[in-house]
Formats: C-alpha cells, structure tokens, sequence
C-alpha cells in the first residue's frame, strides 16, 4: 500500500523553524501588552469588561510595556509571513500553539510559581499534538497554485464573517463577553493568515508573469482589504481581551481557533491536502485533539501563573506585581 508521502524542498523546510521564532515573539508580545493594558484601568471582574474606550487606546501608545510588546508581536507577524511564503499553511499555522506553552513558562518564571505535574503533563500533550500535526502534513500536504474561485470563496466567507461579527459587536458591545472576543479574535487571524498566504501566491504569480495583469487580479486587492480589515478588528477585540485579565486564555483561545480556521481553509478551500492519504486525515484529528486538549489544560493551569491572581509568598520581600514588567 502506498503511503502518498511528499517531501518538503529544503526552503519549505525552514519555514518550520521561522514559525518556532514567531510563536516566541507572539507568547512575549502577548505578555507584555497584557501588562500595558492592564495599566490603562482598573481590572474589571472576570469575563465582565466590554470594550476599550478611546482614551484607553490613546494612553496604551504612552505604556512602554505595550509598545515594546507591539514590536514583538510584529516581529511575530513578520516571520509568520516569511514561514507562509517558505511552507504550506496547513505545515506551520499549528505551530502558533506553541505560544501558549511559552506564554505558561513565561508566567512560571516571572511569578516564581513552580509548574505542577498536571501543568507540565499539559504542556507535554500540547507539543506531541502539534508536533505529531505538523509532522503528518509535512509529509503529505503541499502548496498549490491559487485558482480564482478558490479566492471568491475565501473572500465571501471572510465578507460573512465580518459581518456577523460586525452586527453582534455593533448591536450588543455592551453585554459581550470575554470569551466573544477571544474566540471572535481567533477567527479573525486565522483569516488573516490565510489571506496572507493568497497574497504571497498571487503576487508571486504577477512577478512571474512580469507584472502582466489580468481582470482576475483585482481580487488581489480585495484580499488586501479584506486583510487589512480582519487584523484591525482582531487586533482590537484582543486588546479587549486582554483587558479583562491574564493572557494566558487570549493565547489559549488564539493558539486553538487560529490554526483550525486556517488549517480548514487551507485543506477544504485551497487543497493544499488535496493528494493526502485516508489514514492521514485521521491522524490530523488525533493530533488536533491532543493538541486542543493539551492547549486548554495549560491555559487553565496557566491563569493561576498571572501576577495578578497569586497571593505574594510568606515571607516575599515585594508583592507578585512589582516584577520587571509591572512599571512598564
């Protein structure tokens, strides 16, 4: 029987760790913007807050914590643009996952709180899923060519679910919840990766016809848009998120809802797993619920790491928020 195994070309490769490097910048860019926002006001009760208000998001541009964490996370952005241009999405959009891990031992070490067993048993499933993921699709998915109705779709999708979101956030901002905006979030980014990708195939097809544009290419532009106006509004709802608390459940519901937009798009839209055997589709789904399984038992693990939900330790000489970020 044959396993339909392809290989990835040395350059496809090394979108792998391009990935890895991004997931570091987005864990210590989340962390960081935390800690700006949570500097603008007062912590409202869990899952409670609604939106930012613009004198909030002015004085956000004055916290050196959130700027800093704002070049980190265009850092990440950066070099998860290089990884789509190197590999296939559905190789190393799971990778953001890893985030979350990073984000856990992060908290670990900047609250001097020890990872318990369940902690690390955790983290242990979130990186087997992930790996075993990344693994399987780097064997048996590829990129292919962009075709025009494959852009429709993905352009009329991104169109409803604007929309939707728009409506719900328009009509009900004021009773909207947390988790609305981290999984509305996480949606929205897993559209922005995955435009991402149309747009480094399209233009890569324009340099190779030299610049010789034709009618279909206006729909380049209208991914462009439709880019721009997915990371705007993500962009907002997380700092909406993180102004409610840890980010230890914004990375968790990003590191989860990102990569399986993103993987359903690349696989059931852009086919980039058109030639994959049976028995791989099956393993995606073991290794995608070891992975979400992994990701929200550290998360939960996690949000008790924040300095601002440990009590200090008998006998601290300085409580668990004066760490090197709370002044920021």
């Amino acid at each position: 029987m044959s396993l339909n195994l392809v290989t990835l070309t040395p350059a496809q490769s090394a979108g792998i760790p391009v990935a890895l490097i991004g997931s570091v910048f987005l864990a210590v860019g989340a962390q960081l913007q935390q800690r700006g926002v949570a500097k603008v006001g007062d912590q409202p009760a869990e899952g409670k807050r609604s939106t930012l208000g613009i004198g909030q998001l002015l004085a956000l541009a004055r916290r050196p914590s959130w700027l800093l964490g704002t070049v980190c996370l265009g850092l990440a952005i950066l070099f998860q643009l290089f990884s789509l241009f190197l590999a296939p999405l559905t190789v190393v959009q799971p990778l953001g996952a890893l985030a979350l891990v990073i984000t856990a031992i992060l908290n670990a070490r900047v609250t001097e709180v020890k990872l318990d067993g369940r902690a690390v048993r955790a983290l242990a499933l979130c990186v087997v899923g992930v790996g075993l993921f990344v693994g399987v699709a780097a064997l048996t998915t590829t990129t292919l060519p962009i075709l025009e109705p494959q852009l429709i779709a993905v352009v009329v999708i991104l169109a409803v679910v604007l929309l939707v979101l728009g409506v719900c956030f328009g009509l009900l901002r004021k009773r909207l919840t947390r988790i609305f905006y981290v999984v509305a979030a996480g949606v929205l980014f897993g559209f922005v990766a995955t435009l991402a990708k149309v747009l480094i195939g399209r233009i890569q097809t324009i340099f190779r016809a030299h610049f010789h544009l034709v009618a279909g290419d206006w729909l380049t532009l209208v991914c462009l848009v439709g880019l721009l106006s997915a990371a705007i509004l993500g962009t907002y709802f997380v700092q909406t998120a993180y102004s409610s608390g840890s980010p230890d459940v914004v990375v968790a519901g990003l590191t989860v809802i990102d990569p399986i937009v993103g993987v359903t798009i690349g696989v059931a839209v852009l086919g980039e797993a058109a030639h994959a055997p049976v028995w791989a589709g099956f393993v995606f789904a073991i290794a995608g619920v070891l992975a979400i399984v992994g990701v929200i038992q550290v998360s939960r693990s996690g949000a008790r790491l924040h300095p601002d939900d440990v009590e200090p330790r008998k006998g601290s000489p300085k409580p668990p928020n004066e760490h090197p970020l709370a002044s920021a």
